[in-house]
């Protein structure tokens, strides 16, 4: 075979026919969590379809020295830590290296590489870079360039994977011409159904604009303001919600369905029929489906199980010794070891399985032991009036570590932090709760503390844009140089005089003084709440998490009015009831 060697594989014209006969092929695969391993069966599975007779074995389960007799071999590397290569990989990279080996060594080999890795680290799919480049300079000759998936994609490594299978597919049909006879059989790779989420007229296709940290890099929480846009006439008020269907990280995806054995049927498609109506099945799903599409959009295997997963777990398990603890757990005398097992360290479906190992759970009944992976609802931190046709989101990006010191991150909130723009999704739009007065006399008070500021935004904006400057704000945070979001915004609007602005910066005081929080303000500046809100009969708006904060404020308006109102403490918290059931004290809170 004559070739030129390049980085940038072989052009079509390079490319010399070979028998129709000779169509064997070796899948090398270097992998630590089974990622690459599932990529090589996945090739496998594309190559079959034109008729490829393939091996796929990991590379350190392959003799090296049988390297020099292969003449088709695609390579499939992960990569691990700061750009090292699996272990897996050693025993053959070493070969590779060794200085005697002649610069034709592998003058008869087609082949080509596919690296698997993650932009976040600097040294990107650096072994399957050095791997290519080594081949070429031991005469091999690369058939098309080298593929780098990247975990960063918001598809994950499929979002380079399936173009560069595409282009593999092409290169290899013209190198091994099918015959006449076998063209016209080449099955069809199956398709889905096209996605329900798509014609669900609440739901509107976005495109990313903006996904920015808005509080200090050196600050322990990491909130984002993300920015949407729609080609959709979408319309939404002042404390509407956006709903947003997540997609489990694709490398979390693939070392479950591993974890499950799972891993070389992942990508079988099958039809789900709805044939047991006393079973409900996850919203939105599609009549064709295959595990890693269940498992990646609509079943959660990161919940908590709860005690109905163990009593069903126990049917699947062989071990005797599983099954006597499965049996403890579910036993009115074992609640509260299940409680401490599971729900006490927040232990998830992913880590039981992990552990009772001789359960092995047929498709038929992933239904009934995995729960739905549920979208998340998210207030929206934008007016439509002064961004026509976007929504902004103010989202903190869960993660924590459990009681156990395992590290936990959440499954929405890890995705949209890893959108980048021009990434699209599907958003559903949700009524929310707030309601503002149509009288532009009527004052408004916002308190929005931490993330409760985003529907106090859309609240602000929406009646700045309408001309009414009688809008007070409660903004409370930790520092003011950490995570004072929009505090430019806020000071600007203040500036003006379009808005009264107070904030607490709880963290910012000296040392032995007490701090100080959005209700501490609320009770110095009880005179003018009494004002706002009883004697101009304004509206109070509450949002942010419901620990003690909304209690608090309650309690600073009830002493408000039976200080500046005149009443008794009975007929203050009476008044306060009877804002709230008139529709002007609004709660936004969440757990």
């Amino acid at each position: 075979m004559s070739a030129t060697h390049g980085d940038h594989g072989a052009g079509e014209d390079d490319l010399d026919q070979h028998s129709p006969e000779s169509r064997d092929l070796l899948i090398l695969y270097a992998t630590e969590t089974g990622t690459a391993q599932e990529t090589a069966d996945r090739i496998a599975r594309e190559c079959r379809r034109v008729r490829f007779h393939c091996r796929v074995q990991s590379m350190d389960a392959y003799p090296p020295e049988a390297l020099i007799s292969e003449h088709l071999v695609i390579f499939v590397v992960s990569t691990t830590g700061w750009g090292a290569e699996p272990r897996a990989m050693t025993s053959l990279w070493n070969m590779l290296l060794r200085s005697d080996l002649p610069d034709d060594l592998f003058e008869d080999m087609y082949f080509c590489v596919f690296g698997l890795g993650d932009t976040a680290y600097e040294k990107f799919c650096w072994p399957a870079k050095k791997l290519s480049r080594r081949m070429q300079s031991l005469g091999g000759y690369e058939i098309c360039s080298r593929g780098e998936g990247d975990e960063q994609h918001s598809l994950g490594v499929d979002g380079d994977l399936d173009p560069w299978v595409e282009h593999l597919l092409e290169v290899l049909l013209q190198l091994y011409p099918l015959l006449p006879h076998e063209q016209d059989n080449i099955p069809d790779r199956p398709t889905t159904t096209s996605h329900p989420l798509d014609e669900d007229t609440k739901y509107h296709t976005a495109s990313v604009k903006c996904n920015r940290r808005i509080t200090a890099e050196d600050w322990f929480q990491d909130v984002r303001h993300f920015e949407f846009s729609f080609e959709d006439d979408i319309k939404y008020n002042p404390g509407d919600v956006a709903v947003i269907h997540p997609s489990a990280a694709a490398s979390e995806v693939d070392s479950f369905l591993v974890t499950m054995g799972w891993a070389n049927v992942a990508d079988d498609l099958f039809t789900v029929e709805h044939t047991m109506l006393d079973q409900t099945l996850p919203d939105h799903l599609p009549r064709i489906v295959s595990l890693r599409i269940l498992f990646t959009r609509y079943l959660d295997f990161n919940a908590v199980p709860r005690r109905s997963f163990f009593q069903l777990l126990r049917y699947f398990a062989t071990d005797e010794l599983e099954r006597e603890k499965l049996d403890e757990f579910v036993s009115i005398e074992g609640a509260d070891e299940m409680y401490d097992y599971c729900q006490r360290v927040k232990r998830t479906i992913w880590e039981v399985l992990s552990e009772f190992r001789s359960a092995r759970i047929p498709r038929d009944y992933i239904f009934d032991l995995f729960p739905p992976l549920r979208p998340r609802e998210f207030s929206i931190a934008s007016s439509i009036e002064l961004h026509p046709s976007e929504i902004h989101l103010c989202v903190a990006i869960v993660r924590y570590r459990t009681k156990l010191k395992i590290p936990r991150k959440g499954v929405c909130t890890s995705f949209l932090s890893g959108l980048k723009p021009g990434d699209t999704l599907c958003i559903g739009l949700r009524k929310g709760f707030i309601s503002l007065p149509a009288d532009p006399n009527t004052p408004v008070v916002c308190v929005g503390p931490g993330t409760g500021i985003a529907p106090m935004r859309a609240v602000i904006e929406q009646r700045i844009h309408g001309g009414y400057n009688n809008t007070t704000l409660y903004f409370g945070c930790r520092s003011a140089h950490k995570d004072h979001h929009y505090h430019s915004e806020w000071e600007s609007y203040a500036e003006e005089q379009k808005l009264r602005y107070r904030v607490a910066c709880s963290r910012d005081g000296k040392e032995g003084v007490k701090r100080t929080y959005v209700q501490d303000l609320m009770q110095k500046d009880a005179q003018d709440i009494w004002t706002m809100l009883g004697q101009q009969r304004g509206i109070l708006i509450i949002s942010g998490s419901s620990n003690k904060m909304p209690t608090a404020v309650r309690e600073a308006v009830r002493g408000a009015v039976e200080k500046f109102g005149g009443r008794s403490n009975a007929e203050a918290v009476e008044y306060v009831a009877a804002m709230e059931r008139d529709g002007r004290l609004i709660e936004e809170c969440w757990s």
